[in-house]
């Protein structure tokens, strides 16, 4: 082993792949999992694979399900937990690695500072993930499209491997805006019960994803945030090329995001596993942004309204097309 000791605390789909990269490179790395998990690991290793045919093997991941046992002498936490569990991952860094540096890989906006809060003597980095990580079975995390992680810049460990980059930046915040604004997408996923490449090339869906974003771009204009460009054009233009024709969209999505043919959000998984969502830092992020500058965000406050929904079925994705997602007044 070579490096700090690191803790991925929240072995989920994001926290197996980018851990499990880290194991396979030879870091010290161990996982703060649930049972589920930590037995499948233990029976079968951990198998990561990537659209671009890379396939690593962890064969005996350190898998804990106590936080005691996965936080102990850690030098850098990894906090991958969903955001609701954030504050509760946070009380438990105070307790088990108050000196570790922290960096969360986590959607949304808020939980750096939640983390903070908690953790008032810690070095926090907010980070922001790119990609979609599959969970394909028992132990196997497939990462299904591509990019950088980014994190707020300052001194920190060499985590890059071959196959997972990290950059430093400074504008995190506005970074992590920006990818919400991508990320809003995610519901749509997960209401449609399509592969996103499905989507994307089906007009009807890019607009209603692009109808979305631009009314979260109109909520952030309002608030004074300026998103960072987070695709390979800046997040104001998204929209536009989202509703070009397809086969315009086409030759101009392959020089913005490799997507693999059966991608599909975290949102999608956790409808399908029948697990609560993220919609309340998603979705619900910007419908508290429009209230604190008084706007409204009808289509996103229906989006959230549709996943909660699905969540309270617990029949899994509903596969809803782009008409009875908007509504019947056409939202």
């Amino acid at each position: 082993m070579t490096g700090p000791r690191i803790t991925v605390a929240g072995a989920g789909s994001i926290g197996c792949y980018v851990g499990g990269v880290l194991a396979a490179a030879g870091q010290d790395v161990r996982f703060l999992a649930r049972d589920r998990v930590a037995s499948a690991c233990a029976a079968a290793g951990l198998r990561l694979t990537d659209y671009d045919g890379n396939d690593l093997h962890v064969t005996a991941p350190v898998m804990e399900t106590e936080a005691r046992l996965a936080l102990k002498d850690a030098d850098v936490v990894l906090v991958c937990v969903k955001s609701g569990d954030t504050a509760g991952m946070a009380r438990e860094i105070a307790a088990h690695a108050p000196s570790a540096q922290v960096i969360s890989l986590q959607n949304g906006v808020e939980n750096a500072d939640m983390l903070r809060t908690h953790l008032p003597g810690a070095d926090v980095r907010a980070a922001m993930v790119p990609f979609n990580v599959a969970s394909q079975g028992a132990a196997r995390y497939h990462k299904a499209t591509s990019g950088d992680i980014l994190v707020e810049a300052g001194p920190m460990p060499d985590l890059g491997t071959p196959t997972l980059t990290w950059r430093q930046v400074d504008n995190i915040r506005a970074v992590q805006w920006g990818k919400l604004l991508i990320n809003l997408g995610n519901a749509i996923n997960a209401l449609s019960d399509l592969p996103l490449l499905t989507q994307l090339h089906d007009r009807a869906w890019r607009r209603l994803m692009a109808d979305q974003m631009a009314e979260g771009l109109r909520i952030l204009a309002a608030a004074g945030i300026i998103p960072a460009r987070t695709t390979a054009v800046p997040p104001w233009l998204v929209p536009h090329v989202l509703r070009l024709p397809t086969p315009v969209f086409r030759r101009i999505a392959a020089q913005m995001l490799t997507v693999d043919a059966q991608a599909r959000s975290s949102m999608w998984d956790d409808l399908k596993h029948g697990r609560r969502t993220e919609i309340d830092a998603l979705q619900g992020a910007i419908i508290a942004l429009a209230a604190r500058h008084g706007r409204h965000a009808p289509l996103n406050t229906r989006m959230r309204a549709l996943i909660r929904a699905a969540e309270d079925a617990g029949n899994g994705p509903p596969g809803l097309t782009p008409r009875e997602i908007r509504g019947a007044r056409g939202t």
